[in-house]
């Protein structure tokens, strides 16, 4: 509990403050912080009896002279949560050291228990941490699932309830915004903290990536990465994308939900840049071809797009084919999710099937170029 490099830090500026050498002991009585290097590893034989007893010894020169590494002075026990894990003593006429005792001791037992405490969170951090890794690396081979769900009991977590994940990833200020992604991490836990309640379950994964497993309600999935977003941006003035996967229910479907919410935040990044969050759902067809790798897409746009592909318009004429396709090849809702007149979308289409010979109302063929758009987005 008590530190060498805490215990002479506390020593050091102590002695420097109040003008008398103070000494830091271990439970053992082995000097570990000194405003005195040269005392630092002696051993303190009045620490003893004042760790034994819990009450503080003072020292003539006479009786100092008698005890092993012991200087006129004052000695005191440090105690934390009724244990004595230590000692602190001032070196000094007894009558003139003894108005720094109890503030001494006091000192460095708040300054030892906040020691403590920031350790204990950073030891929380780090398990919260490795548990979202083991979940995102889980082989039920290797692994057996009801320990990472036993586990993450003990953190306060149940992951047998239905959960997502959101990946978040901080990406640079906004203009006129000020701070350093590492230096804002504990507060941008803090926030997704304080945004999702406490039944989600919230870890660092590197300085500028989180991940949140929130519990699934009425908000649809979707909400919870804009959710993630708005709270980063408002808070921390940092321009931010998430990632939704998939529902899941116990160990097996949150690592499948976690590698989809990576892939939706990546592929996403390329296929609408304007968004702030992706869910995998619309994504899935990204997801499988992004699988089969970027020489096969490049032959599949090659083959099936041709000369429209190098068009001018070609960035027009992909977005207008894709949603053709996701509108069910219908003019009406095509034209009104591209917000554009059903006479512009037709002439559109009309240039599409010049380009490639397809006839546009061929819509098996049209999905082939679907595919081709969709491959061309990736690349």
């Amino acid at each position: 509990m008590l530190s060498a490099p805490l215990a002479q830090q506390i020593a050091r500026d102590t002695s420097e403050v109040i003008g008398y050498n103070v000494l830091i002991t271990d439970d053992h009585g082995i000097v570990i912080g000194s405003g005195d290097p040269s005392r630092l590893g002696s051993f303190h034989e009045a620490s003893v009896d004042v760790l034994a007893s819990q009450q503080a010894a003072w020292h003539t020169a006479a009786e100092a002279q008698r005890l092993r590494g012991v200087k006129p002075g004052m000695t005191l026990p440090i105690v934390i949560d009724g244990e004595a894990v230590g000692t602190v003593g001032i070196t000094g006429s007894p009558r003139q050291v003894r108005r720094f005792g109890l503030v001494v001791r006091r000192q460095t037992e708040i300054l030892l228990q906040e020691s403590v405490e920031l350790r204990s969170l950073l030891l929380r951090e780090r398990a919260l941490e490795e548990l979202v890794r083991d979940i995102g690396s889980f082989d039920p081979d290797v692994v057996d699932p009801a320990f990472l769900v036993a586990r993450a009991k003990e953190l306060g977590f149940d992951l047998t309830v239905p959960r997502t994940v959101v990946v978040v990833e901080m990406d640079e200020p906004l203009p006129g915004g000020t701070g350093d992604v590492a230096t804002l991490r504990p507060e941008v836990l803090r926030t997704l903290r304080q945004t999702f309640g406490s039944a989600a379950l919230v870890a660092g994964m590197t300085a500028g990536r989180f991940a949140v497993l929130p519990v699934l309600k009425r908000d649809s999935r979707l909400q919870f990465g804009e959710r993630a977003v708005q709270a980063i941006t408002s808070a921390h003035g940092f321009v931010s994308r998430a990632g939704v996967g998939g529902p899941a229910r116990g160990i097996s479907a949150l690592h499948e939900a976690y590698a989809d919410a990576g892939d939706a935040l990546r592929l996403g990044k390329g296929c609408d840049p304007g968004a702030s969050a992706y869910v995998i759902d619309g994504l899935r067809g990204h997801q499988v071809l992004a699988a089969v790798g970027h020489r096969a897409r490049a032959r599949l746009l090659s083959l099936v797009a041709g000369d429209l592909a190098t068009h001018a318009d070609w960035p027009e004429l992909r977005t207008t084919l894709i949603a053709w396709c996701e509108s069910g090849f219908n003019l009406v809702r095509t034209a009104e999710a591209l917000h554009i007149h059903r006479n512009t979308l037709i002439y559109r289409l009309e240039k599409v099937e010049r380009l490639t010979g397809r006839p546009w109302r061929d819509h098996r063929g049209t999905l082939t170029i679907y595919l081709a758009c969709l491959a061309s987005q990736l690349d």
